[in-house]
């Protein structure tokens, strides 16, 4: 089968199992909502704009580990070896991480309508702007959890190394990333957020070519 033919059959799997279940998104959605509601009356409205920011991007963080991190480490042995029978590796790794792009897109969209909701504030001076950086932060996000889930799903102290192999990454992507929606949110020109948004692409591409490089010598273990 053409890696292309591969790859839409993994993410056409993953949608119908979502589909057919419903609980990933449902539960994504619920806990993200929950945080941003909890979080607003916690803090009473009383946050400047910038600082919204900020606690936005945590809470997508949260919902990031969530929704990715656990994407290897939560899969059967059964079912690691019918995927290792349908497809190769490299299709794998593909399909997950687009796959999960998209589910972090669809999430992250209504958990930045949550929050200009419940905080009482529609004060971004460039919507869209404001949107294509959270969309590209959350790709950045996406692709490294994907990527350390899948190397910490062969360890036997998975969540311990999924904690240290992630940070020295989420932590230049979190800033970043915060910087580019605080230009946005100031209204200030596309000009002057273009580095951290060409940053966090470039860090998607990388990404996505060291885990078609990696995977497969990680697949075989």
């Amino acid at each position: 089968m053409a890696f292309s033919k591969e790859v839409s059959a993994l993410i056409g799997k993953e949608l119908r199992l979502e589909w057919k279940q419903k609980y990933a998104l449902n539960g994504l959605l619920l806990y993200a909502l929950s945080m941003v509601f909890v979080v607003s009356l916690g803090l009473q409205r009383s946050l400047p704009p910038q600082a919204w920011n900020v606690v936005f991007w945590i809470v997508l963080l949260f919902v990031c580990v969530n929704a990715v991190a656990k994407s290897f480490m939560g899969e059967r042995s059964g079912q690691l070896l019918y995927l290792y029978t349908l497809a190769g590796p490299r299709a794998v790794i593909v399909a997950k991480m687009i796959y999960h792009i998209a589910l972090m897109w669809v999430v992250s969209l209504v958990t930045l309508f949550a929050f200009v909701l419940f905080s009482g504030s529609s004060a971004i001076g460039d919507p869209i702007q404001y949107m294509v950086s959270v969309l590209l932060g959350c790709s950045t996000f996406t692709a490294n959890m994907t990527l350390v889930s899948a190397i910490a799903s062969k360890a036997h102290n998975k969540t311990t190394l999924l904690a240290v192999l992630s940070f020295p990454l989420v932590i230049p992507q979190m800033l970043v990333a915060i910087a580019a929606s605080g230009k946005a949110l100031l209204g200030q020109p596309w000009q002057d957020s273009l580095p951290e948004m060409v940053f966090s692409g470039l860090f998607v591409v990388i990404i996505g070519a060291v885990s078609v490089i990696l995977f497969p010598f990680i697949w075989k273990d």
